[in-house]
């Protein structure tokens, strides 16, 4: 009897044994295939929502092409429109401002004549400071990136004389009669000259009065025909937008005669 006992005890506890380890590899199983549908669902799901994107637009980048320019132009001039005209004028005696104009601003607009439309930049309004006059010859140039105001100031006889100024320090590049002037053209400069009463720098403190911002063009032109007879000052005035905005000033009483925006 007591071997049967025995016996019957040692075949329950392999029986019992048999049992853990049958239920413990069934729940082995059942967790990795949960594992695995779990993964898989994820990575299905990461195919179907994208992923955000965390980088906006900068300010600068929905700037057009020429604003670009005119920003950079403008954030390199240290000489301001006033004191180039200043430098311009004294490098000749006795002359008086006709153009002026900051390189590399809309330079696609401007005519050839020396008394076409420019385009000079800085403060809108006299700012008293003396600025250098330069000695009258030729002298290294700033550098192809560097800002440069060209001026053309004519005599009371209405020879022009083209007067380059550094944009950064107020030196003068170069100062030279132009040679391409006849009899004819003289005249009508010195003309021109006569009838306008009010100077370059009135006429810019008239534009921006109307539009703040940087003053990028001052030239002497005859009044367009329905326009009248007469001659306005052409002025170009950058906005905080970088735009321009070109405003013909009679040169006779400072009265804005014509105004346009462009929106690029």
């Amino acid at each position: 009897m007591n071997s049967a006992s025995s016996r019957s005890r040692t075949l329950k506890a392999v029986g019992a044994l048999s049992l853990a380890a049958a239920t413990a590899l069934l729940m082995t199983g059942c967790g990795q295939s949960s594992d695995s549908a779990t993964g898989a669902a994820t990575s299905e799901a990461a195919k179907v929502v994208p992923q955000q994107q965390t980088t906006t637009p900068s300010a600068t980048a929905q700037l057009t092409e020429e604003q670009q320019e005119r920003k950079e132009v403008l954030d390199a001039t240290k000489v301001t429109f006033d004191d180039a005209a200043t430098t311009a004028t004294g490098e000749v005696a006795g002359s008086k401002l006709v153009d002026l104009d900051l390189e590399g601003v809309d330079d696609d607009d401007r005519s050839p004549s020396p008394t076409a439309t420019g385009s000079p930049s800085g403060s809108p309004s006299p700012t008293g400071s003396p600025s250098p006059t330069g000695t009258g010859s030729p002298s290294a140039s700033p550098g192809a990136d560097g800002p440069v105001w060209d001026a053309h100031v004519a005599e009371k006889d209405g020879t022009i004389h083209t007067v380059r100024i550094n944009a950064v320090d107020g030196k003068v590049i170069e100062a030279r009669v132009d040679t391409d002037q006849d009899a004819d053209d003289k005249k009508q400069t010195a003309d021109r000259l006569a009838q306008a009463t009010q100077t370059p720098q009135q006429a810019a403190k008239v534009a921006t009065e109307k539009k703040k911002g940087t003053v990028t063009s001052v030239s002497l032109e005859d009044k367009d025909d329905n326009d009248g007879d007469g001659v306005v000052w052409k002025v170009d005035v950058v906005g905080s937008d970088w735009k321009r905005t070109t405003f013909d000033v009679d040169a006779k009483n400072d009265t804005i005669v014509r105004e346009k925006t462009d929106e690029d």
